[in-house]
């Protein structure tokens, strides 16, 4: 039996953090050992929020599929590929939206929080408006299975499913529904107690070196009411201790949740022990990115590479919308 299909795309829109890898590459990697993978650069989807700007976009492109490759993305088991290279991405896009009602679009609830959230850019446009309708293309396009997702992107999937319904209602069943393969995604805290966010300017990236990641995490924020070394803490809303959790052994962190709450231990002593483990993991895929970074020829190639194989998959599905279409 042939794998089932699973297709998940990124924006180029910054470096890559230490959230991105844990709450999706490291999911990336072992999917494609299960799966027909098809991982995609969204640099179109980057322009819904940043068409102003696009100085950094091939930087940004070229710096994330080095952080792909090095994290463990495999070009030989997945296909990784540009979305800008593959123009069936807009064509499909372009016909759904004929069919698309726009109460749908206007329910999405990210689109109504971006609205608010966001002051600083115009987001009064038809591209950002009709995002989804792009997103569904991504995945119709190539018939994927199955779309990971955490339970916060549910809606945008479920949005692609009814698209789909709408589409094969009226011209037949020429797409399969995909279907949400459900992950855990960590989310991470980022140096100042938040999420770890490009916007909130929090992150320890995978292109930092070991001395500026350290610097970091010295300066982290820890529990708030705990001001002075004899000062018990409370691990329990602690961002390190939960950063310790994901890379420090089990029994570290259980002797930092006892000591820290009677000041057996002080945040500087936590930090040096969760460095020790935060490098160490980092170091081959450091390692592996240096390698790549030093090989830019090599990063074009399998974007180049991926981008012609993403294309025969997404011509033969556009052939057969085409067809049921009778256009």
């Amino acid at each position: 039996m042939s794998k089932k299909r699973v297709l998940s795309g990124m924006q180029p829109s910054g470096l890559l953090h230490l959230g991105n890898l844990m709450g999706a590459l490291d999911n990336w990697r072992k999917l494609q050992d299960e799966y027909e993978c098809y991982y995609f650069i969204a640099d179109w989807h980057a322009l819904t929020t940043n068409y102003a700007d696009t100085s950094k976009n091939r930087m940004y492109t070229k710096e994330m599929v080095i952080d792909w490759l090095a994290a463990g993305l495999d070009p030989e088991k997945s296909v990784l590929f540009q979305q800008s290279l593959v123009p069936d991405h807009a064509v499909l896009h372009v016909l759904l939206s004929m069919a698309t009602p726009l109460p749908w679009l206007e329910r999405v609830p990210t689109y109504k929080e971006k609205m608010e959230q966001i002051q600083d850019k115009d987001l009064h446009t038809y591209g950002f408006l009709g995002y989804p309708v792009l997103q569904a293309a991504d995945i119709l396009i190539y018939k994927a299975n199955f779309v990971p997702v955490g339970i916060d992107q549910l809606p945008h999937l479920e949005l692609t499913r009814e698209i789909c319904r709408r589409f094969n209602q009226f011209y037949g069943e020429v797409f399969p529904e995909p279907q949400p393969l459900m992950t855990e995604y960590p989310k991470l805290p980022g140096t100042d107690g938040r999420k770890m966010s490009k916007s909130y300017n929090n992150c320890l990236y995978l292109s930092d070196s070991p001395e500026e990641i350290t610097k970091k995490v010295m300066q982290m924020v820890t529990d708030p009411a705990r001001v002075r070394r004899q000062d018990p803490g409370n691990p329990d809303v602690c961002p390190l201790f939960a950063l310790d959790k994901i890379f420090a052994p089990n029994k570290w962190c259980e002797y930092v949740n006892v000591e820290c709450r009677r000041a057996g231990i002080g945040c500087v002593d936590d930090k040096k022990e969760f460095l020790k483990h935060l490098l160490a993991y980092l170091k081959p895929i450091q390692e592996r990115r240096n390698e790549l970074a030093a090989n830019p020829q090599k990063i074009t190639d399998i974007i180049r590479e991926g981008s012609h194989r993403a294309r025969a998959v997404s011509a033969q599905t556009l052939a057969e919308v085409n067809r049921a279409m009778r256009l």
